[in-house]
């Protein structure tokens, strides 16, 4: 893997192609608050499962214990049974605004660092929003019948991410070599971003749900790829079953000392950094490179758009650890600790 993981990413050169070739694309945020144009054998599978009331779509459906919008399950279903990992394959994974872009950005880096010199002025980051370069499979599925990236090349490493639970990957994922990298953020935080992420792609469409109807539902467990706990606990357990397969991140200790992380990234995918790359400052250059200051800055996260035709912007806001504090009221921080407590007793595991 060390010799075949600095080639430069498929993923780039696919999805510079199909930037060149859709020349129209279709609004997610519509496609999240529609729920119709699926098959009659979906809409029976819908009809079957468990429901609640979704932040951004209609509705939240129960599938392996989590719940899903109708346009996540769908992709979910194709991304399951069509998608064949590879040993050198990476997934990304995350719940909803836990540092999602800034893992993309960091790790796409960090394997390209030889195809895509850090501080070219051509660096794909510069131009390409980290969604662009590291996508969804879930997503990448349900828009297309038959999506481009995903089985496409046998170029290794090939750079993906999801949202879903372990539970829901599939089988190939889990039986073969491929590397999975999680990361999660206290619920605190995760709440707070995802309120403000979902009240952003509200606006455009629908009125903002409120804040403590929102709490009361990320409590309940009922958000995107939730219950928040379960999601983060199995990946937890995993990560200590197989350390060599699944490196569990968090958030805050990834700010509090990134250069320490970044090496350990690159341990973790077998392309550690030589001695004469730490001591030319490459560590450093990569970290800020990647940077929240420096991402929400770049023209293309500031007015650009997704390939699924968002704005850019709406993934950038603070990108802070405790900007909780400005928010949530005591008694809301004491719920969300007890149960965290609760779900996490035993584990070994604190947030």
């Amino acid at each position: 893997m060390v010799t075949n993981v600095l080639k430069e990413n498929s993923t780039t050169r696919q999805t510079r192609k199909r930037s060149k070739q859709r020349l129209q694309t279709s609004n997610l945020v519509s496609k999240c608050l529609e729920e119709n144009g699926f098959s009659q054998t979906f809409k029976d599978l819908l009809s079957s499962l468990p429901k609640a009331k979704g932040w951004l779509s209609p509705h939240l459906y129960k599938y392996q214990g989590f719940w899903l919008t109708a346009l996540h399950l769908q992709g979910t279903l194709s991304f399951q049974h069509c998608f064949q990992a590879q040993d050198f394959d990476i997934l990304l994974i995350t719940s909803p605004k836990s540092g999602t872009i800034w893992l993309k950005a960091m790790v796409f880096t960090l394997i390209n660092r030889m195809s895509h010199p850090i501080l070219s002025q051509e660096h794909p980051l510069l131009t390409t929003n980290p969604h662009d370069l590291v996508p969804f499979l879930e997503l990448n599925y349900a828009q297309e019948k038959n999506p481009i990236s995903p089985n496409s090349s046998l170029t290794s490493p090939r750079l993906y991410s999801t949202h879903l639970p372990y539970v829901s990957l599939p089988e190939s994922v889990k039986n073969t070599k491929c590397k999975i990298i999680y990361m999660c953020r206290n619920p605190r935080d995760t709440f707070v971003s995802l309120w403000h992420y979902i009240s952003k792609l509200r606006s455009q469409d629908t009125k903002m749900i409120p804040f403590e109807e929102a709490f009361d539902m990320f409590c309940n467990g009922l958000t995107m790829a939730g219950p928040f706990w379960d999601h983060v606990l199995n990946y937890w357990e995993k990560s200590l079953e197989m350390p060599q397969k699944v490196l569990f991140l968090k958030y805050e200790d990834v700010k509090e000392k990134p250069f320490l992380h970044l090496r350990r990234l690159a341990e973790f995918l077998e392309c550690p950094f030589s001695l004469e790359e730490e001591e030319s400052g490459l560590v450093d250059e990569i970290i800020k490179l990647c940077s929240f200051e420096n991402l929400s800055n770049l023209e293309v996260n500031k007015s650009g758009k997704t390939l699924f035709g968002n704005d850019n912007r709406v993934f950038f806001r603070k990108g802070e650890v405790g900007d909780w504090k400005n928010h949530l009221t005591t008694e809301m921080v004491e719920r969300l600790n007890q149960i965290t407590e609760d779900k996490f007793n035993g584990s070994g595991l604190t947030l």
